[in-house]
């Protein structure tokens, strides 16, 4: 199916004022999609609404061409759209094995279940070379691929994550960014939140700039990669 976003409208904020304020943005069908921007522009903000974290005040979020607005985060994710925040989401106290398996509580089918980790097992291999260790003994890389093969027990069509590579050094960025590639090839949605915006757009096809709550620029990806003025007044250092 077309699993594209669309969000046309998109008024949201916290209860001080309006972040997003009248957002327009496009996620192709199996692509990937860098939204960058300064901090403070909305960027997670934009996640958020999308994946049912924070209701918009005005606005339409389409998935597939079917009005999501407003729909709770398990519903989204029983059609398909999965979120992966910022913050280290595994329980640091559990096994890597079990923290996998989290992934898969909403399908009721246990042995369904022990089959996708058994796949993303393969498809991970330090879920298989980890699994009975803690998740909170692993480096910071190690645990964002292991909440990536957690998050994909579901086998998601549509991702959205929030600066995957904060705070992890830069053999584990560049893994990290490998693995959302890998995804992207088999033909998944993706909506790249980035701070580190040159990476970001680098595996990307289409890039958004995020500026006041509102997309200032899009585009695809190399050409805004290549643009000057979008390199000074939005890259910085790679």
């Amino acid at each position: 199916m077309d699993a594209g976003l669309q969000l046309r409208g998109i008024v949201a904020g916290y209860g001080q004022g309006d972040i997003l304020r009248g957002l327009d943005l496009d996620v192709p069908a199996g692509q990937i999609t860098c939204l960058i921007g300064p901090n403070g522009s909305g960027k997670s903000t934009v996640l958020r609404v999308i994946s049912g974290l924070l209701a918009p005040t005005a606005g339409k979020v389409s998935l597939a061409g079917v009005d999501v607005t407003g729909w709770s985060p398990r519903a989204l994710l029983t059609r398909g759209l999965a979120h992966v925040p910022q913050e280290r989401g595994l329980f640091p106290a559990m096994s890597v094995w079990d923290n996998v398996l989290m992934g898969g509580y909403i399908n009721a089918d246990q042995r369904a279940v022990a089959r996708r980790a058994a796949e993303l097992a393969e498809r991970f291999p330090i879920v298989a070379r980890r699994r009975h260790e803690l998740a909170g003994s692993l480096s910071g890389g190690e645990q964002k691929t292991v909440e990536i093969a957690r998050t994909m027990m579901v086998d998601p069509p549509v991702l959205c994550f929030d600066e995957p590579s904060a705070g992890l050094e830069p053999r584990a960025r560049s893994m990290i960014f490998g693995t959302l590639a890998e995804l992207s090839r088999d033909g998944r949605t993706i909506l790249l939140v980035e701070q580190n915006a040159r990476s970001g757009l680098g595996i990307a096809h289409n890039g958004a700039i995020l500026d006041a709550g509102t997309v200032r620029l899009a585009a695809p990806a190399a050409e805004l990669l290549d643009s000057p003025d979008v390199g000074r007044l939005y890259l910085g250092a790679s």
